[in-house]
């Protein structure tokens, strides 16, 4: 039997042991801490060697005052080197953005210089590279059959000189038409002073959906908003529901007013009100969005045709109707060309994504087969990469 002695014992020793075991732990800890804790020559041998150390805790100090926002702005894009400017000419930016292009026609116009005579695998080479690049057969009909008669009375001598005599033919037939934008204000009709005053010119953009005419639109307006001419917006592709949106932004970013109407309403009153705006404020000149559904709807058409009618009553007058084609779809532009030329007088074009897997073609075809002028052609997706369309650096950017 355990005597009460022995218990006694007993009990103290578990009762020291409760009381050491948590006095030893954390004593343990402490020294831990110190070890793993740098003091001024770890600190020293650490910085000599690259290493970063934490650092130690202190007691939290009184909140700073929050630095200024301009000064956190500058820290930011002092981390952030500034893109240098791009210098680039008009002639550069189109070679250098009609690779796709270029590079159809480089093997043709290689191979027929090569040859070192005009024979028939020379005609023959000239045709499918035009025809592959989406000149159309009618332009390029037309072109062959010149060459053809020059080379025959000896105008033309030689391979090099075939090429050369092709693309100044190319750039003749193209120059015809006049590109750009014309002078606000400059096909305005005869009217009284007062009256003159508040003319307001409409310009028109057409097309279907996907070829960005919205995006066109938004990209004229910042372009005159930096010459100083002051614009006016008209959203009147109320159909597509993004469009209306997609508008507000760019004239947020040119400063230009904008007038909207409700999604699905009439597109001819927000036009309508888009000129009785301007005309009440001095402005000289309406850009105005159209709606862009499947171009053989007859009730599109008819919605353009409303359209135009309301565009020109005073003080509106319509001074541009411009139709914007993306330059991928190639000949199929030419059926929607067509049939909008018929149903609202198109005064030029507007050719798209020139840039991309274009062939570059169909401007010539545009210009040939319907007797439109390219105005304005977009070399990428920039807000200042819509440029006025220039027949020779085209032509040069193609060969």
């Amino acid at each position: 039997m355990i005597d009460a002695a022995t218990l006694t014992a007993s009990s103290d020793v578990v009762i020291g042991l409760a009381v050491a075991v948590p006095v030893l732990l954390v004593a343990g800890g402490v020294v831990l801490a110190r070890r793993g804790r740098p003091g001024p020559a770890d600190e020293s041998e650490a910085a000599a060697s690259g290493v970063a150390v934490a650092e130690r805790p202190t007691a939290p100090a009184a909140p700073a005052a929050a630095p200024p926002v301009a000064a956190e702005t500058t820290a930011v894009e002092a981390e952030v080197p500034a893109p240098e400017p791009a210098v680039e000419t008009e002639p550069a930016s189109y070679r250098g953005r009609l690779g796709k292009a270029r590079g159809l026609l480089s093997g043709y116009v290689g191979a027929i210089r090569a040859r070192g005579r005009i024979d028939a695998g020379t005609w023959d080479d000239l045709e499918e590279a035009l025809i592959r690049a989406d000149v159309g057969v009618g332009a390029t009909d037309a072109l062959l059959d010149d060459l053809r008669d020059r080379v025959k009375t000896g105008e033309i001598g030689g391979p090099d000189a075939l090429v050369d005599a092709l693309k100044a033919d190319m750039v003749a037939m193209l120059a015809s038409g006049a590109s750009g934008l014309p002078e606000v204000g400059s096909t305005r009709p005869s009217a009284a002073a007062d009256e003159a005053e508040r003319r307001v010119d409409v310009w028109l953009f057409v097309g279907v959906n996907g070829v960005g005419k919205t995006t066109t639109v938004g990209k004229v307006a910042n372009r005159l908003a930096r010459e100083g001419t002051p614009v006016l917006l008209a959203a009147g592709d109320t159909f597509r529901a993004a469009a209306g949106e997609q508008l507000q932004l760019w004239a947020e970013r040119s400063g230009a007013d904008i007038v909207r109407g409700a999604e699905g309403g009439d597109p001819s009153s927000v036009v309508f009100d888009a000129v009785q705006r301007a005309a009440s404020r001095g402005v000289p000149l309406v850009l105005a969005d159209t709606a862009g559904r499947l171009h053989n709807k007859v009730n599109l058409i008819k919605e353009l045709e409303k359209i135009r009618r309301v565009s020109d009553r005073p003080p509106g007058h319509v001074a541009e109707v411009l139709l914007v084609l993306d330059a991928t779809t190639g000949q199929n532009g030419l059926a929607q060309a067509k049939v909008f030329l018929d149903a609202v007088d198109v005064s030029g074009v507007v050719l798209t994504k020139l840039d991309g897997t274009a062939k570059g073609g169909i401007v010539v075809a545009i210009q040939r087969e319907l007797g439109l002028p390219v105005k304005l052609v977009g070399l990428g997706e920039g807000a200042d990469d819509l440029v006025d369309f220039d027949a020779e650096a085209f032509v040069d950017a193609l060969f």
